[in-house]
């Protein structure tokens, strides 16, 4: 519940949030942030990680919060690449339009944040999230075989299972592959190449 300079509901003085409030919020907040990253949207709703990729999602946020756990000074870059590995590797997505660099930079200032003891930052992911009605996506797909499929996307609606909670790591990253080299158009767009169907 979000307090307002430092003012309780019911007038007392609101507690600073307890460590486990603060790892809560988070795990949420990379939810809320992958959850928003345009690419990883379309490849959730196209099913580019199988029948699943919902569940993968799920387990993206916990492995970047665990990535943390495991590194305290990642940065924005390994965080940049550790992103990236994971669309290629489990939704067999090549994004290249530089968009992990948002995120990654989002992830990175509700980290500092919530280390400094505030809300603030997950607060307005959250809001975001639940304000997101249709997302934009202004996303090039193209299909590793035959060329463009689709361009500028409007995705109307969220996908039903959007609307549940963040969950933790249900499931094993596999193998790297090789990634194919970026690919830009005439007027400059950096394309996603997406999962052959």
């Amino acid at each position: 519940m979000a307090t307002q300079q430092g003012i309780a509901p019911g007038g007392g003085v609101a507690l600073p949030p307890t460590p486990e409030q603060l790892q809560n919020a988070f795990d949420n907040g990379i939810w809320y942030a992958l959850s928003l990253w345009p690419a990883l949207h379309v490849a959730v709703q196209n099913s580019w990680g199988g029948p699943d990729s919902s569940e993968k999602r799920d387990w993206f946020a916990g492995a970047v919060s665990d990535l943390f756990g495991g590194r305290q000074d990642t940065d924005a870059e390994d965080l940049e690449a550790f992103m990236l590995q994971i669309m290629q590797d489990e939704f067999d997505c090549n994004v290249e339009d530089e968009t992990e660099g948002e995120v990654a930079r989002t992830i990175l200032v509700l980290r500092k944040g919530l280390l400094e003891g505030s809300l603030a930052e997950f607060e307005n992911l959250e809001r975001r999230w639940k304000n997101r009605g249709m997302m934009k996506a202004d996303v090039q797909v193209v299909d590793a075989g035959d060329g463009e499929v689709g361009d500028d996307e409007d995705i109307d609606e969220m996908d039903e299972d959007e609307d549940r909670a963040p969950h933790g790591v249900q499931q094993a990253p596999r193998e790297p592959r090789e990634r194919p080299q970026p690919e830009v158009d005439d007027d400059g767009f950096t394309k996603v190449v997406g999962k052959k169907r």
